[in-house]
């Protein structure tokens, strides 16, 4: 009988989509069930409790975190280094409940490449996964497969978490900014020399008087935006050749909403859409054609604290899609997508394991639309995307259970 509802409870999510995923999923990462990789949107299948519910997913480097409005919290993908926080090393295809969680209230998740962050709403933080680099910040350099709570912010109270390839980053609710894990690019600030990592938190000074408003971090690369917009960047050279160990402001003329990083790319939303850096897939596909060019902007908006003569010291708008209005933006490795104003799902860049969700391995230069086969009317206010390594994840959160 119990399998039979579970049979049922399936079938259910399945004729009624509400979330979706494609692109490398050879750990499980897609959370449709199986271990492989799929060129095409395919159900994600979260309980069918979740429906309506899921407010963000964070996606690591072949593992992903669903957090619900009320707190909850679910994963999937690989487990090998004990990031799922279910107390295993196993992958799992699809999302999973995190137990451990079942009496606290969950207000912020983030993941690395092989390791896991859940900040609670009584300010507390906790970590599991991957420990090779201190990225855990418990003082040594172990693995966990069960969340434990970082001793070091124990009287403090913890806000937001942004975790890159192996480091992370902590902002606090006295607006202080802290980084822990790999060093060597300078993503976690100034650091002593010939310094690697740090295992235990460190704070990142450098910034100017003002109000943190949010984190980033991805690969070598760390970012912050402040309360007026202005964005601030370190780690692993985004802009010129050198990478920097302290908070650089960039591009002080614009006013960003929104901020997501690759490994050598970031997208910066202020109005119009922007990538900045490296991208290292822009070179046209034969197979490929673009209406509209990718348009270079004067490098004068940058920082003069950088190389204006640098090729990487410019903004590069992304191509209009269709005059509609960027609300949401997301970026993997090296692939993007963004959601419009009208609820429609885009994407470019890499797409060798089929992360753009458009049928094939083609990288793209321009963002192309994502058939996600939904007819049901959506906004895009109730519509998201995610990003992992070399995956993607749609959410639309305006379905409400039955």
């Amino acid at each position: 009988m119990e399998k039979a509802a579970a049979v049922e409870e399936e079938e259910q999510e399945e004729g009624a989509a509400w979330a979706w995923s494609w692109g490398a999923g050879t750990d499980g990462q897609l959370g449709n069930g199986g271990f492989q990789d799929h060129h095409l949107p395919q159900p994600l299948l979260f309980p069918l409790r979740c429906r309506g519910r899921v407010s963000f997913v964070a996606g690591g480097g072949a593992h992903a975190i669903a957090l619900t409005g009320d707190g909850e919290v679910f994963t999937w993908g690989r487990g090998t280094h004990g990031q799922l926080g279910h107390g295993d090393m196993e992958n799992i295809p699809h999302p999973k409940f995190v137990k451990f969680f079942e009496n606290y209230s969950i207000t912020c998740v983030s993941a690395g490449w092989n390791h896991s962050g859940f900040a609670t709403d009584s300010g507390q933080l906790f970590m599991c996964g991957d420990g090779s680099f201190g990225q855990l910040g418990a003082g040594d350099n172990h693995p966990r497969n069960l969340p434990f709570e970082v001793a070091y912010f124990t009287t403090k109270h913890v806000v937001r978490v942004a975790f890159g390839m192996r480091h992370s980053l902590v902002l606090l609710k006295d607006n202080s900014v802290y980084g822990f894990g790999s060093a060597r690019r300078g993503q976690i600030g100034r650091c002593a020399r010939n310094q690697k990592f740090y295992n235990v938190p460190k704070l990142i000074d450098g910034f100017p008087n003002c109000k943190i408003g949010n984190i980033y971090a991805n690969g070598d690369h760390s970012a912050a935006l402040d309360e007026s917009g202005q964005l601030y960047i370190w780690g692993r050279a985004l802009i010129g050749e050198h990478d920097d160990d302290r908070p650089q402001p960039v591009f002080p003329s614009l006013s960003s909403s929104q901020v997501a990083l690759g490994w050598h790319h970031a997208l910066v939303l202020s109005g119009e859409l922007y990538t900045i850096g490296a991208y290292r897939h822009q070179k046209l596909d034969p197979h490929v054609s673009s209406s509209e060019p990718m348009q270079r902007l004067n490098p004068a908006t940058s920082s003069h604290d950088h190389d204006d003569s640098s090729s990487l010291s410019t903004l590069v708008k992304v191509p209009c899609v269709d005059g509609d209005q960027v609300v949401h933006i997301a970026a993997g490795t090296e692939h993007s997508a963004l959601v419009t104003d009208k609820g429609a799902v885009f994407t470019w860049g890499w797409g060798e394991h089929g992360q753009l969700g458009l049928g094939d391995t083609c990288d793209q230069v321009a963002p192309q639309r994502v058939n996600i086969g939904d007819k049901r009317p959506c906004s895009s206010a109730s519509v998201n995307v995610y990003c992992g390594s070399g995956f993607t994840v749609v959410v639309n959160s305006g379905l409400a259970a039955d």
